[in-house]
């Protein structure tokens, strides 16, 4: 089969179009025949060693959509030839995969493999932060930082379909606010530019936000504290800034306001049986047409160092995705 595998890390460039056999899998797995694979910073993460990653070569990718061509023969929720998205256990860049049996999720007959491949890391992490970690109330303000990307812009619509009331997004960047505001976002605020804990008081009436979702760090979840009504709930769930951020147990207790952490990629490892029903949820909003996953690029699978060098450059708008079957 066709892969792309990481050779060493670095740059791109490091991403190699090679030749390896098909993979095994064992009697709780399913072997899939891959149509689409998307891209994600993840992918980025681990191409540059920093999410821990040290076997060469190796195959980047978090998620995959395509056909199930062969079961191991404890799987009882799937059988041959049905249309499947998956958390592949080595990587999604390549022609066939090998996934759990509790990592993989059916797809309904109206979702195409385009949105099944674009769609898992981001609206799964978005439901769960929302529904399960923050608990959304009918109502509610929600602020959701990095609203122009993936995860904000399907968090920004989520949060709507839940019942929030006003939804706030930030950005970092004065051209990235049409996107989130394209989304759905209330308001758009570029942090770069003015105080985002001040305007969303003001927005707010001096009440702050319910619910923040923070994948920054740093700085931007300090200045978060700042913002977060009386029982309102900070979820963070990266860093992305590269930086820590501080806080004094004072700010917390008396104001009911809680700090709370989440990972799709723990919850995979730790927890998979969490996944079903959100992926249950995530393709019915999907398939009533009110999530919609913006796609704004595709390369073949052999040009996954061209998606990784637009990813990383930050201009991109809109899930990118590889074309397995180049199709």
């Amino acid at each position: 089969m066709k892969a792309v595998v990481v050779t060493e890390f670095g740059k791109p460039e490091v991403l190699k179009y090679v030749d390896l056999e098909i993979p095994t899998f064992n009697s709780k797995q399913v072997l899939i025949m891959v149509e689409k694979a998307s891209v994600n910073f993840a992918d980025i993460k681990s191409r540059y060693g920093k999410k821990g990653e040290g076997k060469f070569p190796f195959i980047p990718g978090l998620d995959a959509a395509g056909v199930i061509i062969a079961v191991g023969n404890e799987v009882t929720q799937f059988k041959i030839g049905e249309r499947v998205a998956a958390f592949p256990v080595g990587g999604s860049y390549a022609e066939y995969v090998v996934a759990n049996e509790n990592l993989t999720f059916h797809i309904p007959e109206t979702v195409g493999f385009d949105i099944a491949a674009a769609c898992p890391t981001v609206s799964f992490l978005s439901y769960k932060l929302l529904a399960d970690l923050a608990r959304i109330e009918k109502g509610e303000t929600v602020l959701i930082h990095s609203a122009a990307g993936g995860v904000g812009t399907t968090a920004i619509q989520l949060a709507k379909i839940l019942g929030a009331g006003k939804i706030i997004g930030t950005v970092g960047n004065e051209k990235k606010a049409t996107v989130a505001q394209a989304a759905g976002a209330d308001h758009v605020i570029c942090y770069e530019n003015e105080d985002f804990a001040q305007k969303v008081n003001e927005l707010t009436e001096g009440k702050g936000a319910n619910i923040i979702l923070d994948s920054i760090a740093g700085r931007i979840s300090e200045q978060s504290l700042q913002c977060l009504a009386p029982y309102g709930r900070l979820v963070h769930f990266g860093n992305s800034s590269g930086e820590i951020g501080h806080f004094n147990t004072q700010q917390l207790h008396s104001s009911c306001r809680s700090i709370l952490g989440f990972s799709l990629g723990t919850t995979r490892k730790e927890r998979p049986e969490l996944l079903k029903d959100t992926a249950k949820q995530v393709f019915n909003f999907i398939e009533k047409g009110q999530l919609t996953i913006k796609i704004g690029h595709q390369f073949s699978l052999e040009d996954a160092e061209s998606a990784h060098r637009l990813l990383e450059s930050r201009q991109s708008i809109g899930k990118i995705l590889l074309n397995v079957r180049n199709k």
